[in-house]
């Protein structure tokens, strides 16, 4: 379950510039650290500290190689990743060179078992005014329920 508050905002940009804004906003932070992961590893397998670690440090060095020559990896049944790097539609054909290549980026593509994981993400808003306002419905439905009764 991941739990949401209501925050006001003032919008700074389009049409509403200047106006006032809501929005749910996570209550807890949910950004786990390396060294979080790490220690998580390391409780759950037979591996040190040092071995998660120098995995993680593998692991990283391996991508970089990975996305620098342009290429994809898959890991298993977390999710697999690609280099992209879109052209742009030149008119003529002498015309298409490195600078006609957009900015390079990654696409993830998540595997099952996490898509399956984000499906079932349970969520609830804290959100006091809509508890004033379904209280205040409430009250009202029961006092004309007995109004009704004779």
């Amino acid at each position: 379950m991941i739990y949401f508050k209501v925050k006001e905002s003032i919008l700074r940009v389009g049409p509403r510039k200047g106006q006032k804004a809501y929005s749910a906003v996570p209550k807890a932070p949910s950004k786990f650290s390396a060294a979080w992961l790490v220690e998580r590893i390391v409780r759950e397998t037979s591996l040190s500290e040092g071995d998660v670690r120098n995995v993680l440090i593998t692991l990283k060095n391996i991508t970089k190689e990975v996305v620098s020559l342009g290429g994809s990896l898959d890991l298993g049944d977390i999710f697999s990743f690609r280099t992209v790097l879109n052209s742009k539609m030149e008119a003529n054909e002498k015309d298409v060179c490195a600078e006609s290549l957009k900015k390079p980026h990654i696409v993830v593509t998540w595997k099952d078992s996490v898509r399956k994981s984000l499906k079932e993400i349970q969520v609830e808003v804290d959100n006091p005014a809509r508890k004033t306002t379904k209280e205040k419905k409430e009250n009202k439905d029961k006092k004309e329920e007995g109004h009704h009764e004779p």
